[in-house]
């Protein structure tokens, strides 16, 4: 695959998601389309470091491809961090940024022929907001899709109104968010227990895993205790 070219993007909205947390809109002025498949992602440059490759940091398209150059992305602040230090303190409407992209095979099967699994934390559900707002809009047919979303209190829930909508609109997608450090009147705790509960009957299934080290590296290990497949394991590292 060819190594795409860096182009100028232009901050067009910024939205604050969660205390933490923030949307932003990227427009790509010298394109007509952006095309993309949900799932990718894209690096941006950030003016940190003499090096460029001390510069580059890669996220993951929140949205999905709808014909237009403007994609959005999702970034939480980490404050030991120069990337998100630097854009949370100096980006607004206007700021440009050098972006090259779209990259990545985190992307969707050509025909959904199982149960599909999206797990995640923190901003690694942006991926699978993408791919499951696309599959709506397309009516890809599809068997069960759930969204398995860990994070910690109800302040930190991404893209709540929308999934939770999603969840109505769209049948056999299924939203479940969990809270690992406060009560409320959904699911309580990790992800792990919710896709053992769900894989009970070991239906055939594929796994999309998108979030940080640890919490991947665990439900590796916990889904192919319960005997599926290495290869029914598909994941995109954050950090």
């Amino acid at each position: 695959m060819a190594l795409q070219p860096w182009r100028t993007g232009t901050i067009i909205r910024i939205v604050d998601e969660t205390p933490n947390t923030k949307r932003y809109w990227i427009k790509l002025a010298e394109l007509d389309a952006f095309e993309y498949k949900p799932g990718q992602f894209v690096q941006l440059e950030f003016p940190i470091h003499e090096q460029q490759s001390k510069r580059l940091r890669s996220y993951s398209i929140a949205s999905w491809p709808d014909g237009s150059n403007v994609f959005e992305l999702l970034i939480v602040l980490n404050e030991a961090g120069a990337g998100t230090t630097w854009l949370f303190a100096n980006a607004v409407v206007g700021t440009e940024l050098p972006v090259r992209g779209a990259m990545g095979v985190f992307t969707l099967p050509d025909v959904i022929d199982t149960d599909i699994f999206f797990i995640c934390t923190g901003t690694g559900i942006a991926p699978f907001r993408s791919m499951s707002r696309h599959i709506q809009l397309h009516n890809i047919p599809h068997k069960n899709i759930y969204l398995l979303f860990g994070t910690r209190k109800r302040e930190d829930l991404l893209y709540y109104e929308e999934l939770t909508q999603l969840q109505k609109d769209c049948p056999g997608f299924h939203y479940i968010p969990t809270l690992s450090r406060e009560q409320w009147e959904g699911r309580s705790g990790y992800v792990h227990p919710i896709y053992e509960e769900l894989c009970s009957n070991k239906q055939d299934a594929k796994f999309y895993l998108c979030g940080w080290k640890a919490m991947i590296d665990e439900t590796k290990k916990r889904i192919m205790e319960m005997g599926y497949d290495k290869k029914a394991i598909h994941q995109e590292l954050y950090g």
